[in-house]
């Protein structure tokens, strides 16, 4: 744990689980746990202190793509709170993370698509929930590019 301005509640690290990423997303899927691996990579390999960082965040601009701005969330320390993330609508799906003059692109590596299922189709959330696993066991060179 760090001291931030005698804080004893700043800088507290946790690893979390698919359960954790389900309970605070809601669902589990593939996009959140794509941004938290990504988030917890800069967290780790950029700077660890949340304060000092910035994210910004380019997809869509809609889910499921923007679902990976929660996971980037819960693993950099990046929050809408602190005004230090920020979601920008592109056609291309990438985040950059600074800290000062620091930089740090992550881009994902394409992933196995699942099929549109039919309306009334109750196996599809489940094969989406299933990617979503597959992917959170995955090394992080596995998941994306870093630059």
């Amino acid at each position: 744990m760090n001291d931030h301005n005698g804080c004893k509640y700043t800088g507290i690290e946790k690893d979390y689980s698919i359960r954790d990423l389900a309970a605070f997303h809601g669902h589990l899927g593939p996009f959140i746990v794509l941004g938290y691996r990504m988030g917890r990579y800069a967290k780790r390999n950029l700077c660890a202190d949340p304060f000092h960082m910035t994210a910004v965040v380019y997809c869509s601009g809609t889910p499921p793509e923007s679902c990976m701005a929660d996971g980037i969330q819960i693993g950099s320390g990046c929050t809408l709170g602190k005004r230090n993330i920020d979601l920008i609508a592109s056609k291309e799906i990438r985040c950059i993370f600074t800290s000062g003059e620091k930089k740090l692109t992550l881009t994902p590596k394409p992933f196995k698509n699942l099929p549109e299922a039919p309306k009334g189709d109750h196996e599809n959330p489940r094969l989406i929930e299933r990617l979503a696993e597959e992917m959170y066991g995955m090394a992080d060179s596995e998941l994306f590019e870093v630059q």
